[in-house]
């Protein structure tokens, strides 16, 4: 995921005979603040007298702009055979009337353009030093552009960037009538007298720069915009961030993805996860970084005695790029949210919530999380299918299981063991007037829980939590003494785009936890650990990750002042965040799934179970069992959602960002009903009777029938007409789950694939999964096992051979 200016793309002693250098300038010896040379135009309609009649017409603006250039340029062709053009060509073809301009108003346009150059463009610092050495060494040294912006126009843009800047040539496109990838270097060698064996050429454009040079024997060295990888992920990025943020996002960036380019750039490639933390996930995590160094100095401005604290396990990457900065007072406080729910639970409320939150659990996980064991505890459990009970189910019987005074006591002695912990990490923690908390997020329950700790314990420390993720609503009953804000908070995303995000943030867990085991409680200060779940693989992944993590923030750091672009301002910051991670999480690449498609997500919370991030078997299964639609609502597991909609295809997962934004229509890609088949349905007592079953069409042209059931009609096997349905096709499952209800069973995660049976005889021929109908009547025959639970659904997908299209069946 890295781009590199390695040996091969300086001017090096191989070089040495050389006696002339050119450089090409834009995204080569200067970039720019923004994201696409876009940014240039959008900035120049804010410099430009449109924006005070149509504040709200910069795209307009932007696409005129560059389509005004392509007529420009037709223009050229047709009458002079030549497709340059300049800045006054452009503006010419402008439609000034539609903006309320008068045509005079061109050089008014053309400046303000001009002027946004000057606001963005900046030096690339490598190359500017390669320069300046070349020029030491006695090298003539300038310019070859292929741009509109004359001669003149550019000198004055070079030492707006650079004001000692010297050189000894500098041709323009537009000024000489023809391009690099025409005759622009032949032009340059004659004027020049220069011998093109002994000349180099350095510049971004494998066809202008690399192969317009080497077509006239001159050297080209190739300094790439981005590879390929970092190039795809800055193409998915835009349109995510499109999608999820409440606020348009322009191509006006501060220079973050300019940045992000450079210190790909310098840092060496030492594996994939730590090409991962390099390109993706250090430029959130730096951002976030300074969101933290803001807001606590936002806090310290007020006065007071102030601490700072970043919370274990998920706080580890964070603590550890502050330290990296030279924050040598902030503590890493090992805290789980468990504990901290059971020091502070003074009544049973906290733990009936905590409780509630956890999809299922067993005596055992019960006890690890209170400390507590009873004889009623134990008989609730034994009466549980398996032995193991839902959260809410347990949440509703434990004022009946335990005795709030017993809590009240295991929480007074975890309380003991928590504080002598934090005056441990916080020796004059009684001084404290202001305790800010870091954590990935989400909801604060660690937060809320040390408030009521405090209280108890007599702290009148107020608490600040500072959040990347922020769930706001959940902090609707934060003491009003105390502060929380997120980085992504509801005021940059809607509340739905959040939970779509918190619904795959399992993966960004994993990849900023601490290589240790969940907090099981403290010892005279020290933390006891429970026992670390994940294997060396994984955890060799998070490490690598978290050093390329840490290389890209050490670098954009000492590469940003070099720069000196204006920042962006905050809710700009906190969107490109957001178009990152979203990217990441909802729209990883193939890359990305082989790299982290095998970690899997401890569930902690005092049990011991891992489950894995992706399952796209399970998906494909729920995508036949439920719509589409539905499957994009699916409990987990799987953890990553979209990195399991991304394995089966990759625009699946861009439908399942479509959802969770509220822009899929159901009626497109939910299951329309198209018809009804008989099916026949044999008991065990070899008793057959015909049912009518309805069809639905999916958004991809599949077939479903799904067929219901109970335990009662002691069904052996069913019969469906599957030539009815499609001569020729593809079958996917068939596919059971079982419940106590019908609802439940269909939305049931058990999902268990049956044997197909007898399929040669009912006039079938397979081929793998695929069959062809041998005569009209043929039937899929199906052997069902004996159900265990009251009702169960049989489902059936059917994907017609060549495409055919399905509107409705007869």
């Amino acid at each position: 995921m890295n781009v590199h200016i390695s040996e091969t793309t300086r001017v090096t002693p191989k070089h040495s005979d050389a006696n002339y250098v050119s450089f090409d300038i834009f995204d080569t010896f200067v970039v720019r603040g923004c994201t696409t040379p876009d940014g240039v135009i959008a900035q120049a309609f804010q410099l430009s007298p449109v924006a005070a009649r149509f504040p709200a017409a910069a795209a307009s603006y932007v696409e005129h702009r560059r389509q005004a250039e392509a007529r420009a340029r037709k223009a050229a062709i047709r009458r002079d055979g030549r497709a340059e053009v300049g800045i006054a060509e452009i503006y010419a073809a402008f439609p000034f009337r539609l903006f309320g301009l008068r045509r005079d108003a061109l050089p008014q346009l053309v400046a303000a353009e001009l002027a946004a150059e000057h606001e963005l463009c900046r030096c690339n610092p490598d190359i500017l030093a390669q320069y300046r050495e070349l020029r030491a060494a006695g090298a003539r040294t300038g310019f070859i552009s292929d741009s509109y912006w004359s001669v003149e126009q550019l000198g004055s843009l070079l030492r707006a960037c650079c004001p000692d800047l010297q050189w000894d040539f500098l041709y323009s496109s537009s000024a000489s009538g023809t391009g690099k990838a025409e005759r622009l270097f032949e032009i340059y060698l004659a004027e020049q007298s220069a011998d093109p064996r002994r000349a180099v050429h350095v510049g971004d454009n494998p066809n202008a720069d690399i192969d317009g040079a080497r077509r006239f024997d001159i050297t080209a060295l190739h300094v790439p915009q981005a590879s390929a990888r970092l190039a795809s992920i800055f193409n998915r990025e835009t349109p995510v961030g499109a999608l999820l943020c409440q606020s348009p996002v322009g191509t006006l960036d501060g220079g973050a993805r300019t940045l992000r380019r450079l210190v790909a750039a310098r840092v060496p490639a030492q594996s994939p996860a730590f090409g991962l933390g390099v390109g993706v996930l250090g430029p959130a995590m730096q951002a976030f970084d300074a969101f933290i160094a803001s807001r606590i100095g936002q806090i310290g401005n007020a006065g007071g005695e102030l601490r700072v604290a970043f919370l274990g396990r998920d706080g580890f990457l964070s603590h550890r790029i502050r330290a990296q900065a030279g924050d040598t007072q902030a503590r890493y406080l090992e805290i789980s949210r468990r504990v901290s729910v059971m020091a502070s639970a003074a009544t049973l409320d906290p733990l009936t919530r905590l409780v509630g939150t956890i999809s299922s659990l067993d005596a055992a996980a019960f006890s690890a999380i209170t400390r507590h064991r009873s004889t009623k505890v134990a008989a609730f459990f034994a009466r549980q299918p398996h032995g193991r009970s839902t959260g809410a189910e347990l949440a509703k019987a434990l004022p009946e299981l335990i005795d709030a005074r017993d809590i009240a006591a295991i929480a007074a002695s975890l309380r003991a063991e928590l504080m002598t912990y934090l005056r441990a990490q916080f020796p004059d923690l009684d001084r404290c007037t202001d305790l800010v908390l870091v954590d990935l997020g989400y909801s604060g329950s660690i937060q809320k829980s040390l408030r009521r700790v405090f209280d108890l314990e007599g702290i009148a420390a107020r608490i600040h939590g500072l959040y990347l993720l922020s769930l706001d609503d959940d902090f609707a009953e934060c003491d009003e003494r105390d502060t929380f804000e997120g980085m992504i908070s509801d005021l940059v995303v809607t509340p739905h785009v959040k939970r779509l995000l918190l619904r795959n943030v399992a993966v960004l867990e994993q990849l900023c936890c601490a290589p240790t085991g969940s907090v099981a409680g403290y010892r005279d200060g020290a933390v006891l650990h429970e026992a670390i779940l994940h294997v060396d693989p994984q955890q060799a992944v998070a490490r690598e990750v978290q050093a390329g993590v840490l290389a890209y923030a050490a670098e954009a750091g000492a590469l940003a002042p070099k720069l000196g672009f204006a920042p962006a301002a905050p809710d700009r910051i906190a969107a490109d965040v957001t178009a990152i991670l979203g990217r990441l999480l909802l729209l990883p690449t193939d890359d990305e799934l082989m790299l982290l498609g095998a970690l899997q997500h401890d569930v902690n919370l005092g049990t011991t179970a891992l489950t894995p991030l992706l399952d796209g078997a399970l998906l494909a299964a729920r995508e036949v069992t439920q719509s589409l639609p539905d499957a994009c609502t699916a409990a987990d597991p799987p953890m990553w959602l979209a990195g399991s909609f991304a394995a089966l295809e990759p625009a699946q997962s861009y439908l399942y960002l479509l959802f969770g934004c509220n822009l899929l229509p159901s009626d497109l890609f939910g299951d329309v009903k198209c018809g009804q088949i008989d099916v026949v349905l044999q008991d065990r007592k070899g008793v057959a009777s015909t049912v009518a079953v309805a069809c639905y069409r999916n958004g991809f042209n599949e077939i479903r029938v799904r067929i219901p059931m109970s335990r009662g009609m002691a069904i052996r096997t069913i019969q469906v007409p599957v030539a009815r349905l499609a001569p020729a096709g593809l079958i996917t499952g068939p596919f059971l789950q079982s419940g106590p209800s019908i609802n439940m069973a269909a939305g049931s995660g058990e999902i268990r694939l049956l044997d197909r049976c007898d399929a040669e005889q009912d006039g079938l021929a397979w081929h793998g999964p695929h069959y062809a109908a041998t005569r009209d009547d043929a039937v899929l025959t199906i052997a069902i096992p004996t159900l265990t639970d009251a009702v169960a659904m049989l489902s059936i997908g059917v994907t017609p051979a060549n495409g055919a299209r399905v509107l409705a069946l007869d």
